[in-house]
């Protein structure tokens, strides 16, 4: 599905501009800006690096959130007080080989690989490896994330440190 459009409308070329505008957001740490790329019923997964198709229900994740823990959770990140994140990780997110992988008739799903950097003050650079599955849907004419897993390459999410940001 190259350029032509699916079931929600979209081309390539604006799923691509979505995922970067995400990115950006998200690395200019604009919190509320990319929660409102969310849809009202979405889930953010970060599942455990040996079953990254497992589900959220009967698997322990280092991320299974809804939209309600996702609201808290941006609250959180942007509290002074949550010394995980203050002052916030510098990231930097390269996006590539973005496609469209199925049209699930209102939503469509997409994938993409990802690096994220994140530097913090004393501490080292840690670089987090990966590729995103995503379930769009267009809302009010605008595409917005129903579904977004994190799915990291690396073996041990110990030696990549905590994950207290948004992948």
């Amino acid at each position: 599905m190259s350029d032509r459009r699916n079931a929600a409308g979209a081309t390539r070329q604006e799923v691509e501009d979505f995922l970067y505008r995400e990115a950006a957001l998200l690395d200019a740490w604009r919190l509320d800006e990319w929660l409102a790329l969310t849809t009202d019923d979405c889930g953010y997964y970060v599942p455990p690096n040996d079953r990254p198709d497992a589900d959220h229900r009967a698997a322990l994740f280092t991320i299974a959130d809804n939209h309600a823990r996702l609201v808290e959770r941006v609250k959180r990140l942007k509290d002074p007080n949550a010394h995980a994140e203050y002052p916030p990780s510098r990231t930097r997110r390269m996006i590539s080989n973005v496609r469209i992988t199925g049209d699930g008739g209102d939503s469509i799903e997409v994938a993409a690989n990802f690096v994220v950097y994140r530097f913090r003050r004393g501490d080292d650079r840690r670089e987090y490896v990966g590729h995103y599955r995503y379930k769009l849907r267009r809302e009010n004419g605008a595409l917005r994330i129903a579904e977004r897993r994190a799915i990291l390459d690396g073996a041990e999410l110990g030696a990549l440190g905590a994950v207290s940001f948004i992948l």
